[in-house]
């Protein structure tokens, strides 16, 4: 893609409203030509400077058709996001920070504010052009996704593409919340791969240098968990698990999801799975972030528009979200 290209891309990105704080995390809302609205972010992680570690996170759908019970963004679905509106995106960021070159040591891009990954084809090109658009030593992309029935052959090319430029710089995750199939139906509303699938495809994808991939919970109190299942179907050479809380959004609260994790990271009513996993030689991470992000609006789950649409507002996060 030559620089011309690049340049009609970010005349395309009108910038409407952005909200936060810069040295923690921006949000940025954004019309494109048809006059669709998208969502993104950046983020740093204090007090890690910017140099250390940096992220983006980006759309790559216009609203989501998915609707877990936890994300504000299911319900507004329209449409896939195409590769140059995707790369606007992340063109926009670097270009505002650092140019085309990234002296970034940890420069994560996220494919999720918005949007099933794998329900797009559009992020596979985008995932092939990053290495030839940017001079990023320290790129990592990172896919989290639901594992959609019917895209075998997009988690395929996924793999191929993985494997061609980011050995060992890939993070790759797949959203489980629960160890119930019936539960976990409920939780992510459309046809996705079983333990089975999932287990399968993570032992090819993660080869000599790789990173492991996550499998990740958005742990709340209501969630049946059993490290039993987990044991039964992941290799921890392979696997790792993640917790995080359940962020503050319109649709937990609608679905009374309460959140596990606490502000200090502690798991509460769960806390037996953790230890379980432990003992059985699995990495668990406890994720958490900035609580400040759940007021700015950036966190996983939250969706600035969804806050704008809302008649009756949430009190403890969305607080720097103002209608322009």
């Amino acid at each position: 893609m030559e620089f011309s290209e690049v340049k009609s891309l970010l005349n395309d990105l009108k910038i409407i409203a952005s909200y936060g704080k810069e040295d923690i995390a921006m949000v940025y809302l954004a019309e494109i030509k048809n006059g669709a609205l998208i969502e993104f972010v950046e983020s740093i992680q204090p007090p890690i400077p910017r140099e250390k570690k940096w992220v983006l996170i980006v759309s790559t759908m216009d609203g989501c058709p998915v609707g877990c019970m936890m994300c504000d963004a299911g319900g507004y679905y329209k449409r896939k996001l195409t590769e140059e509106e995707i790369l606007a995106q992340i063109l926009f960021l670097t270009n505002k920070r650092y140019g085309r070159s990234i002296p970034v040591e940890k420069f994560k891009i996220q494919f999720a504010r918005v949007g099933e990954p794998a329900l797009n084809d559009n992020v596979l090109g985008v995932l092939e052009k990053l290495p030839h658009m940017l001079d990023a030593p320290g790129l990592m992309p990172s896919i989290s996704t639901v594992a959609p029935v019917g895209r075998e052959g997009w988690f395929e090319r996924l793999l191929e593409i993985k494997n061609k430029y980011y050995i060992g710089r890939f993070q790759m995750q797949f959203s489980i919340h629960s160890t119930s199939k019936e539960q976990r139906d409920r939780i992510i509303p459309v046809k996705k791969w079983g333990f089975e699938e999932i287990t399968k495809y993570g032992e090819r994808f993660v080869q000599k240098g790789d990173r492991k991939v996550t499998l990740n919970f958005a742990l709340a109190q209501e969630n049946e968990v059993d490290a039993s299942v987990i044991m039964e179907y992941f290799d921890p050479e392979k696997f790792l698990i993640k917790i995080t809380p359940v962020n503050p959004t319109y649709r937990a609260v609608e679905n009374r999801l309460n959140s596990d994790v606490d502000e200090r990271g502690l798991v509460l009513k769960h806390r037996k799975f953790v230890e379980e996993l432990e003992k059985s030689g699995y990495e668990v991470i406890i994720s958490v972030g900035e609580l400040e992000e759940n007021k700015i609006g950036s966190n996983c789950g939250q969706y600035v528009q969804r806050h704008l649409a809302a008649q009756r507002k949430l009190e403890n996060s969305y607080v720097f979200v103002r209608k322009e």
